[in-house]
């Protein structure tokens, strides 16, 4: 006797709590990928920006491609869910162990080939140092990690010769030229208007002399000896992001199962009213 032999017709395996609650879980997270959508367009279209030179370390763009993402899988869940559809729930159960292995994958090899990681931030650092002026949202993104950390370019602070309005040669006309932005500044806790001028011409000075202006460690070496300090809290935020994940495969799974075993007893008893004496 099969399993859904037992079963009057009114039986449902569907269990409304599974149901529901992937349904409102997936509700959250589609509103934040709209939220992050919104974030992302407002932020282009404020800035007037048509060109795509820097659309790698774009911000606004990152925004976009995070809240898209979330916004296909976060509907397949909520759609799914509530019409019961199979093919739905599994393209959301797919791409949910996709994106949860990449992650893992992604932390095992950052960690395996630490040297190689660096060298890739060193390069994304160098490459927004580049376009410091070309992006307002870069910029602030750049002056506040170089604030919180105490820091200055990448590797130190004559990184910011990388930048053709900060570059040191002779033939720069900019009125920045040898220049740090003001970020980079020693800043009194009782200073209560800031000199954006600051850091002029302090790629001229040696480390000794600029370091009583400037910060002059770059930010790189201060943003790995902040993980190396705070390996716990990363941890906890990394099992905050992998929970919900898998909470969402779990429920998937559970409901694609709960509708496969409900489509298995409507067959059964459709068979049964066609052929009574099977």
């Amino acid at each position: 006797m099969s399993r859904t032999s037992k079963y009057d017709e009114d039986h449902s395996f569907v269990s409304p709590v599974v149901k529901y609650l992937l349904f409102f879980f997936n509700v959250i997270f589609w509103i934040i990928a709209l939220v992050l959508i919104s974030i992302g367009v407002y932020s282009r279209i404020v800035k007037h920006e048509t060109a795509l030179a820097c659309l790698t370390i774009d911000p606004a763009l990152l925004l976009m491609i995070v809240g898209i993402m979330m916004f296909f899988i976060t509907f397949c869940g909520c759609v799914g869910s509530l019409r019961e559809n199979i093919c739905l729930l599994q393209t959301f159960c797919i791409c949910l162990t996709i994106i949860f292995l990449l992650q893992l994958v992604a932390g095992v090899l950052g960690f395996v080939f630490s040297d190689r990681a660096r060298g890739k931030v060193t390069d994304m650092v160098n490459s927004a140092i580049k376009h410091y002026r070309d992006d307002l949202d870069l910029q602030n993104l750049i002056d506040y990690g170089q604030k919180q950390f105490n820091c200055c370019g990448g590797i130190s602070y004559m990184d910011w010769s990388q930048n053709m309005y900060f570059n040191c040669s002779k033939e720069n006309p900019s009125k920045e030229r040898c220049s740090v932005p003001y970020s980079c500044c020693l800043l009194a806790k009782d200073e209560g208007i800031i000199n954006t001028m600051c850091g002029q011409g302090m790629q001229g000075f040696n480390y000794q002399e600029a370091g009583a202006f400037i910060n002059t460690n770059g930010c790189i070496d201060k943003v790995v000896n902040w993980i190396h300090s705070n390996l716990f809290l990363l941890g906890g935020i990394a099992l905050g992001l992998a929970i919900p994940q898998l909470v969402g495969i779990l429920l998937s799974q559970i409901l694609i199962n709960q509708i496969q075993d409900q489509i298995k007893l409507q067959n059964y008893n459709l068979q049964h009213r066609s052929d009574p004496w099977s």
